[in-house]
Formats: C-alpha cells, sequence, structure tokens
C-alpha cells in the first residue's frame, strides 16, 4: 500500500515532539515560528497544497567540554521514505574536517533502513562521533598560527531575488551579517539585492543561512574571491551591512508594488567601484542620466 505525503508528515511532527522532549532548554531547538502550524494545518484539510518542508536545528553537546555541533534538519515531505537533508556544523570545526564529519554523517544515515524515523539517530550519531573533528581542527588552527605568513581570501557575493519584502526576513539577513562579520548591503524592493563580502567561509554560512529552509526566487549571480597576505579589511568595497531603500515615484512604503530606482542603485554601485555588477545582475549594461 503506497504511503501518503499525510501519514509521513504525522510521523514527522511525533519525531519532533519526541526531540523536542529530549531537548527542553531554550536554544538547544530552533524552528521558524509558522513551520510546525503550516504541517498541522494541512494535516487537517489534506485538499490544500503541500506546506512548507519542515526544518529545525539542534544544538549538541559533544565531549566532557561541551563544544557546540548544530545539526541543521530539512525534512522532504516523504520523509522517512525518503532520506533527509542534514547538514553538521560548528565554529570550531574548519572545512576540511567539517566536510569529512558530513561525509561520515551521510554515510551512516544511508546505511539505515529506508522508511524509519532517524533524526535521533543522527544526533546520537553526531554526538558520538564529532569529538576527533573538533581534536583535528584545533590541532590545524594551532600549527597554521605558527607559520609566518598567513593568507586570507576575501569573498564577495552578489546575491538576486526578485523582491525583499518583509521585515522578519530583513532582520535574519541583517543579524546573520552581523553575526559572521559581513560587509555589504540589502536593497529592499523588487528586484532585491544583497553583497556580502568577509571571509570566504562566513559567506557561505551566509548563504546558507538565508536560503534555509527554503526561499524561491534567489540566486547568487556572481561571486569574487581576493587572496592577500593580510588582513581581509583592507581589501573590503563596504565599511559595514548597509540598508538600502531606492525609491523612484514617491513614498510607496514596502509593498509589493514597490520598485526600487535602478538609475540610483547604479550610481550606488559605481560609488563603490562595482559598476559592472550592474549587467551581471540584471542583463544590461547600466547608464547614469545626465
Amino acid at each position: 500500500m503506497a504511503v501518503t505525503a499525510r501519514e509521513c508528515m504525522e510521523l514527522q511532527l511525533l519525531e519532533l515532539e519526541m526531540l523536542l522532549s529530549m531537548f527542553p532548554k531554550k536554544g538547544e531547538i530552533n524552528l521558524d515560528e509558522d513551520a510546525v502550524p503550516g504541517v498541522q494545518r494541512y494535516l487537517g484539510n489534506a485538499d490544500g497544497a503541500l506546506p512548507p518542508q519542515l526544518g529545525y536545528s539542534i544544538a549538541v553537546d559533544v565531549g566532557e567540554a561541551k563544544e557546540k555541533v548544530e545539526l541543521q534538519v530539512l525534512l522532504p515531505h516523504m520523509y522517512p521514505h525518503v532520506a533527509p537533508q542534514l547538514f553538521a556544523r560548528s565554529n570550531a570545526l574548519q572545512r576540511q574536517q567539517q566536510l569529512q564529519l558530513n561525509t561520515g554523517l551521510a554515510s551512516h544515515i544511508a546505511s539505515l533502513d529506508s522508511g524509519e524515523l532517524c533524526i535521533c539517530e543522527a544526533v546520537q550519531w553526531v554526538k558520538d562521533n564529532s569529538l576527533p573533528y573538533l581534536e583535528n581542527s584545533k590541532i590545524s588552527s594551532e600549527s597554521a598560527s605558527k607559520e609566518v605568513v598567513v593568507k586570507e581570501t576575501l569573498h564577495r557575493m552578489w546575491i538576486y531575488s526578485h523582491h525583499i519584502y518583509r521585515q522578519e526576513l530583513r532582520k535574519k539577513i541583517f543579524d546573520c551579517a552581523k553575526k559572521l562579520n559581513l560587509t555589504g548591503f540589502c536593497l529592499t524592493g523588487k528586484p532585491g539585492v544583497m553583497c556580502v563580502e568577509g571571509l570566504r567561509e562566513n559567506c557561505e554560512e551566509f548563504w546558507r543561512a538565508i536560503r534555509y529552509p527554503n526561499w524561491k526566487h534567489i540566486s547568487c549571480k556572481h561571486v569574487e574571491s581576493v587572496e592577500t597576505e593580510g588582513s581581509v579589511d583592507n581589501l573590503r568595497l563596504f565599511h559595514a551591512f548597509e540598508d538600502l531603500q531606492f525609491q523612484a515615484h514617491g513614498d510607496y512604503g514596502l509593498r509589493n508594488d514597490y520598485h526600487m530606482d535602478l538609475g540610483q542603485f547604479l550610481e550606488f554601485l559605481k560609488q563603490h567601484q562595482s559598476g559592472h555588477i550592474f549587467q551581471i545582475l540584471f542583463g544590461v549594461e547600466g547608464k547614469l542620466s545626465d
């Protein structure tokens, strides 16, 4: 007998309820406010459109020092009959060790029986297996700090969205940029544009965080990387993460017909040595009016 999406999402909620009882403290499990109500509304009226995929993150304590490893979870509608999307990350992990940790996690989950709930199993695996990767990251970091010349790479990502309006989304963007020490800007309106610059791993984490769990109509249009033996701060084009709002025709506020003034935006880009990005973002060469 074929399994339905409704049956799968009922199991997903049961598993989440069990996880919340295992991690009752504030901050141990983070999920969007609308995630569970959206699934519950669908279960109450399964004739409607499928809800957004259920996504959340779990903070896992590892080792005696209780180093934090965050397990990010995104569940397809047919999970547990379709594998979940899992990603383990920690500020204490270097990129290579983080990649190895996630490769091991994916291999373990793939070895489990299909159709079985496995997030609790994934949490336990992360708890039992993360310590060697954390220790290797610490050793690698200490070795790298002893080198005479330390090279860093400034990463700059240009991100395009169909629109950016919602205040809660803008708050998430600015909070994330501040947390990751990124400079750049967020241009509100239609279309919406973001630029973030900083350490490569921080830019990649920002890109992963703002898309998570599901932001449609968004793409990274262009990436620039510059290596330096000094500080990446010397290569930044922006000194803060700015909030841009350009209005073409009066004060319309942030409603769905709010279009940004491309001419003002082009001027802003040229002031920051980035005029060439206009054509990459919009497919046309930018020209300033007289």
